[in-house]
């Protein structure tokens, strides 16, 4: 079915109660990414926040704080990235490539 954004002005109320609901989906929505061959993992929650961090002990190596740095910040973007593909996969149908702020549909 396309998006019709004039029927979003009709109802303004459950407009609302469907971004309510949206937000809602998004908290419990979440994504584990990884770099290094998973020495580094970082889930991000659906509002793009990390929310939990590992890191392998065999990364940890006093002499090369660059590469652990690199790597959690490689981690954390793919973590981000998943989540975005996520909501896009959820959002796609109802907002038919509408552009939404941050999120590529």
């Amino acid at each position: 079915m396309p998006f019709n954004p004039l029927e979003l002005l009709k109802n303004p109320q459950a407009l609302r109660e469907q971004f309510a609901e949206l937000q809602e989906q998004l908290r419990g929505l979440s994504a584990t990414g990884s770099s290094g061959g998973n020495i580094v993992k970082v889930t991000v929650n659906g509002q793009l926040e990390m929310i939990d961090l590992e890191i392998d002990p065999v990364a940890v190596d006093p002499r090369d704080i660059p590469m652990l740095q690199d790597l959690i910040l490689a981690a954390s973007h793919d973590a981000q990235r998943k989540v975005q593909e996520a909501i896009r996969q959820r959002l796609g149908p109802m907002f038919g490539g509408m552009n939404l702020p941050g999120i590529t549909l």
